[in-house]
């Protein structure tokens, strides 16, 4: 899904061939997994911040379609963002160095400029063999430091 390669409806009648006995939960979870894509405040305040200091800002993020499609229309803070990669638009996931290529292509970005959150150590290990300086993201106390607040 996350690649583009398959629509939700289609991934979920996959998941339920697989497991027919649990078809039920399946799809439960499934028409309820949106609701699991919820912002952080913390992070959502800093953004105009980091946005009035000059700062670019870029998403990078393994989602499907319809998640994409779901969370561009429901959250306004996407508007602060100069640009990014959705998994889904060019069907490559991190940690694919590809993705990361993809960006700083994209926006002629300098890798040595960048730095990259995300809260899976192989993706911030993917980002850093680019030349980002990639950082574990546990919480906004983690990055602090680098938004220099």
């Amino acid at each position: 899904m996350d690649q583009g390669l398959r629509s939700h409806a289609e991934a979920t009648e996959v998941f339920c061939e697989r497991d027919p006995d649990m078809a039920s939960a399946i799809r439960r979870i499934m028409q309820n997994v949106f609701d699991i894509f919820l912002p952080i405040p913390e992070v959502i305040k800093v953004l105009p911040r980091l946005k009035a200091r000059g700062h670019g800002l870029y998403y990078l993020s393994n989602i499907q379609h319809e998640i994409r499609d779901y969370l561009l229309e429901e959250n306004d803070f996407f508007e602060l963002f100069d640009g990014g990669v959705f998994s889904c638009d060019v069907r490559i996931i991190k940690p694919s160095l590809e993705i990361y290529h993809r960006l700083l292509g994209e926006y002629h970005l300098i890798p040595e400029e960048c730095i990259f959150f995300d809260d899976i150590m192989v993706n911030v290990e993917a980002a850093s063999s680019v030349g980002i300086k990639g950082v574990l993201f546990t919480g906004i106390e983690s990055a602090k430091p680098y938004f220099g607040m």
